[in-house]
């Protein structure tokens, strides 16, 4: 580091407000906001997760393309051009207004809804730059993940079943014919940006291009795409660090790195074994291994999370920090009186997948109204297993007592936490779980599971074993029926939270950057 110079981080991340399918994106929402207010230098590369029915304002087709916003403005679509166009807008600049988009140029618009979050969202910035990589791309917690594998062991079954023999199909897959197995990820990044390739054609953004036949929308080879695109995308950029979130940004991570010669900080927010369990995906187990090793240091969101790094990924821990997520938000600030109503709520929020464990709470929801009429479960979030978790209550008879709302963002989130006398996070799984911070500082007291790194720092929580449906169900019997506990759990549960912040966390982040740029010999020039 230079005397007196701002860190420049350059981070990479696959969600941000206000399209998040998850923790993730309100995670980097919340770090990069208090770096900000830190007056971090923060460049941040982010994929479009916008569906597919309300796309970008701007569809940008030339080869490495991006969008920047920066300072509250955005800038207006840009026709297709031959070479990398990097839009930086001046924070003295007028507020921006939608142009009309030019005839040769199909451009597709976001929903006002969208849009005037966005700009709302950046507004709020001051030290970091956006840089938007065009295209389609799925939530970061989508089951996608599992098509490249799963049609490569369709196609091995059917040539089995055909007659051919074992070694025959290891020939194939030498010479190629299962490129989602062989093709490596970050070479192929660094490809893209090495001198004697700039002859050949490149995928073009926002469409697939001559060399794409071996992904087909899978997460896998979005993830690949993000690493090709962020590495075009971020040539001449200056910056200290690079900061890649989850395992979808690893292989941008190295490649950036390997290419720059810049320390690179991986984030470890979840593993594969917190989403798939004792089965993870070996590709996936793969990338998070060589992205937690390749790293010059690593950060994991509790001492839960950096264990299985040690353990399971067989990573050192002397080079890997823990670093607890946080909260901003202010329950004066939300602007929602609560509901009331004779019956109590009892609140699950957050993503409904197995390693959540919706069904806990569904069985400890028959136990309670066993002994409470009175009490509704209110299932707030949406995913794989929404399904099986409606039939259950049915199967139970008390689906009249769960009310799903599917997923909710913005103010939608503090309308439901008004609404709740208990949130309950019943979790297999959980490496951090931002949702208990969230739900305490809306004065919502909160019982969670042991299995999740928030408890490690959680002191005025109820907590349970996930599996333990008798204690679950006990404990929310007591916080409904006896006013003076949830008093004392949100009293003092306030006053805890008031040390468990973003601001926080980013300044021990800051730190890891320091030790990061200083194991890596100070500041690399690009």
């Amino acid at each position: 580091m230079v005397q007196g110079m701002a860190l420049r981080v350059l981070m990479l991340g696959w969600e941000f407000p206000p399209f998040i399918t998850g923790g993730l994106g309100t995670a980097c929402y919340g770090l990069t906001r208090a770096l900000d207010r830190q007056h971090v230098d923060v460049t941040f590369v982010l994929p479009k997760t916008v569906p597919a029915d309300s796309a970008s304002h701007v569809r940008l087709v030339s080869p490495g393309a991006v969008l920047e916003r920066s300072g509250g403005r955005l800038p207006p679509p840009v026709a297709p051009v031959a070479t990398r166009q990097v839009h930086e807008p001046s924070k003295s600049a007028p507020a921006w207004t939608a142009p009309p988009a030019p005839a040769a140029h199909d451009a597709a618009s976001m929903t006002e809804g969208e849009r005037t979050e966005w700009t709302r969202i950046v507004s709020e910035f001051t030290s970091t730059r956006f840089v938007e990589i065009p295209g389609e791309y799925a939530g970061s917690y989508d089951s996608a993940a599992q098509s490249a594998p799963s049609r490569v062991a369709e196609s091995v079954r059917m040539m089995r079943e055909a007659g051919w023999s074992i070694e025959r199909i290891r020939t194939l897959a030498k010479a190629g014919a299962f490129p989602e197995l062989v093709r490596d990820p970050v070479e192929r990044a660094i490809e893209t940006a090495l001198p004697e390739t700039a002859g050949r054609p490149k995928e073009t953004v926002g469409a697939r291009g001559a060399d794409a036949a071996d992904y087909s929308g899978d997460l896998l080879g979005m993830a690949e795409r993000y690493a090709r695109f962020a590495v075009d995308a971020t040539k001449g950029l200056e910056f200290d660090v690079i900061h890649a979130h989850d395992w979808l940004t690893y292989p941008a991570g190295l490649a950036i790195a390997k290419l720059s010669g810049k320390p690179l900080v991986v984030h470890v927010h979840s593993t594969e074994f917190d989403r798939s369990g004792e089965h993870p995906n070996q590709q996936v187990y793969n990338i998070e291994r060589r992205g937690m090793h390749g790293a010059t240091r690593a950060i994991a969101v509790s001492m839960l999370t950096k264990n299985v790094c040690i353990n399971r990924y067989g990573v050192n821990g002397a080079k890997i920090d823990v670093v607890y997520n946080g909260v901003d938000l202010d329950p004066a600030d939300a602007g929602v009186q609560p509901i009331h109503s004779k019956d109590k709520i009892v609140l699950y929020f957050g993503r409904i997948t197995m390693q959540k464990g919706p069904e806990y709470f569904i069985q400890a929801a028959k136990k309670v109204l066993e002994h409470m009429d009175d009490v509704k479960f209110v299932v707030a979030g949406s995913g794989d297993q929404a399904a099986r978790m409606i039939e259950m209550a049915a199967a139970m008879g008390i689906g009249h007592k769960v009310l799903f709302t599917g997923f909710l963002r913005g103010r939608d989130i503090a309308r439901v936490f008004a609404m709740a006398d208990l949130y309950v996070m019943p979790s297999v799984s959980e490496p951090f779980g931002i949702a208990p911070l969230e739900a305490m500082s809306h004065n919502v007291p909160v019982l969670i599971s042991k299995s999740s790194g928030v408890s490690e720092v959680l002191m005025h929580a109820l907590k349970v074993d996930f599996w333990d449906i008798e204690d679950m169900a006990d404990k929310i019997i007591a916080v409904l029926r006896y006013p003076p506990l949830s008093r004392q759990l949100v009293e003092h549960g306030a006053f805890e939270i008031r040390g468990i912040n973003w601001d926080g966390a980013a300044t021990r982040t800051a730190r890891v950057y320091e030790r990061a740029i200083a194991a890596a010999g100070g500041r690399a020039s690009y």
